[in-house]
């Protein structure tokens, strides 16, 4: 068997990924259980920043314990077995991007980098505008800035795995591209597009 890496070390597919998901998953040191969180975040400046309550579970690991992990990912299709005329499963798969980071949890309590944290995340939940911005003089903006909490989950390790067919033989890589071209479903042609970035036979 066939043995391939599937791990992403190209920093500027990685921040695209990332800058482009919205939400991922926060898993803290709790007590009996670990503490899992699915929330909205951003990436920047080679961290994750989210918002949220001053108090709440994830607060308190927090306070306990800052060492976190977060992961994002994104399935971009199922690869049928069908595609590359198999009689067994076995070659059924998925196709997908996947970042797990590993850091320390920090309260953000500068006002400034607040707002920077907030516009950023508006600017990518949000891009269309139609809100003020964000300006500390605004003494709804002040009160919401100052109330809400932001953290930063600061990374000391970061893992990538890209998923695209990598493994397959040029006839069974083939057989997958056209699989995908003639289904047509809604990510099909971007994943076709990411198999091509990787593929060392195209």
């Amino acid at each position: 068997m066939r043995r391939i890496d599937f791990q992403e070390t190209d920093q500027e597919q990685i921040d695209a990924f990332l800058e482009k998901a919205t939400y991922g998953v926060l898993a803290t040191r709790h007590e009996e259980y670990p503490g899992i969180t699915p929330l909205n975040f951003i990436w920047l400046d080679g961290s994750i920043y989210f918002h949220g309550s001053r108090v709440g579970q994830k607060m308190k690991d927090m306070a306990a314990d800052p060492r976190a992990s977060f992961s994002v990912s994104e399935e971009m299709a199922i690869i049928p077995s069908y595609f590359v005329e198999s009689d067994i499963a076995c070659p059924a798969t998925s196709f997908f991007k996947s970042v797990v980071i590993r850091g320390r949890l920090q309260s953000i309590e500068d006002l400034d980098q607040k707002v920077r944290v907030f516009s950023a995340f508006m600017e990518k939940l949000q891009p269309e505008g139609g809100y003020l911005p964000f300006d500390l003089q605004n003494r709804e903006y002040y009160k919401n800035v100052k109330g809400t909490s932001v953290v930063q989950l600061e990374t000391v390790a970061l893992t990538a795995k890209f998923k695209f067919g990598q493994n397959r033989t040029e006839k069974e890589w083939n057989a997958t591209a056209e699989g995908l071209q003639k289904r047509n479903a809604t990510k099909d042609g971007a994943t076709i597009e990411e198999m091509k970035r990787r593929c060392p036979f195209h």
